[in-house]
């Protein structure tokens, strides 16, 4: 049996293309709209992108502007303190120098009135002098007159001793220049420029001995015996100064050698009848010997220290010892140690300079 054909419906086609077209139409509108809408939100990001960079570099500018501002404050806080104390101490300054100008005016008065004081004794002393002819000194010395410029140094008494320590240690300041002295001729010992300078200032002292007193004048090294050869320890006459030429002359004729015995200085003073009224030191340091004159090795600084205590028991109470000093190298001790001799017997204490008398 034979299929009958369909017929062709013409309405169901346009149907279709009608429906085709409205929906490309539609298509087409929303992507038109899509585009735009697209493009407006594409421009609007931009705009706000460029803001927000504008405040960030507002944002930059004003803080490196407060950094800066703060850095121009905490420099001026710094000048500002600074001159806050330049200005004290300027002012602090200022009372300074009134108070010191002040000080300066009272020394100068007070200078004016010693210089005009010291014209008046100098006045006194030459009418004095003239008054007494020669003055109480028993012999001359040479040089720019009396040259009495060791102040605290009074030479007087009934009865003076003079010790001089003739140790090889008053060759020389310094060790190695004792050491090369020694070993020379005794001419040249003698020459030596430190003994000299000690038998100058033994010198100058025999000079200011009042004529109406007695002398004795010892040296020691390792022992003491009498400058004068045969006085033994007995008093010697001042009168017209020929004993005092005499011991100078014996003093001079020393060579100085061997080790320093203070105590054999010191206990020779016991065996004088009557005691001294004054002695006169000449040394250059701390013992190098006990009492019995021996020693053994190296000497250290206690030790001689303890044999110059040793040495200070034997004096006799209540006698004045006056110490010259010529120290030298190696002896720190010395000058405080004989220091304290003076000033506990009431004597006094010098270090000459070189060029005395």
């Amino acid at each position: 049996m034979a299929r009958r054909r369909r017929g062709f419906e013409p309405f169901s086609l346009s149907f279709l293309d009608a429906m085709s077209c409205g929906l490309g139409a539609v298509i087409l509108v929303f992507m038109i709209i899509n585009h735009a809408s697209q493009r407006t939100a594409t421009g609007t990001d931009r705009d706000i992108n460029e803001e927000l960079s504008q405040l960030e570099q507002e944002v930059l500018e004003k803080r490196s502007a407060a950094a800066e501002l703060a850095a121009a404050l905490k420099e001026t806080e710094q000048k500002r303190r600074a001159a806050e104390a330049q200005g004290a101490s300027l002012k602090e300054i200022i009372e300074q120098e009134d108070d010191s100008d002040a000080e300066v005016r009272v020394t100068q008065d007070n200078i004016k009135a010693l210089k005009a004081e010291l014209k008046a004794i100098e006045k006194q002393v030459a009418t004095l002098r003239e008054q007494s002819g020669d003055g109480t000194a028993t012999r001359r010395v040479e040089g720019e007159g009396q040259r009495q410029y060791l102040t605290g140094l009074s030479v007087s008494g009934d009865h003076i001793l003079i010790l001089v320590d003739s140790s090889a240690s008053m060759l020389a300041e310094r060790v190695v220049d004792i050491i090369r002295r020694r070993n020379m001729s005794d001419a040249a010992q003698k020459a030596s420029e430190k003994w000299n300078r000690a038998v100058r200032t033994v010198d100058w002292l025999t000079s200011q001995i009042p004529a109406d007193s007695k002398f004795q004048m010892l040296h020691f090294n390792n022992r003491a015996s009498s400058v004068l050869e045969g006085s033994g320890k007995q008093w010697q006459s001042t009168e017209k100064g020929e004993r005092l030429n005499e011991a100078m002359a014996a003093l001079r004729k020393i060579t100085p050698k061997g080790g320093s015995n203070l105590a054999a200085a010191f206990q020779s003073i016991s065996q004088m009848s009557p005691k001294p009224d004054a002695v006169f030191l000449l040394t250059d340091g701390l013992p190098t010997q006990d009492a019995s004159g021996s020693r053994s090795g190296m000497v250290s600084g206690r030790q001689r220290l303890k044999w110059f205590a040793e040495a200070t028991r034997s004096l006799p109470k209540d006698l004045p010892v006056n110490v010259i000093l010529f120290p030298m190298e190696g002896d720190p001790l010395a000058a405080s140690s004989y220091w304290q001799l003076a000033q506990i017997s009431g004597g006094s204490f010098m270090s000459p300079s070189r060029d005395w008398p």
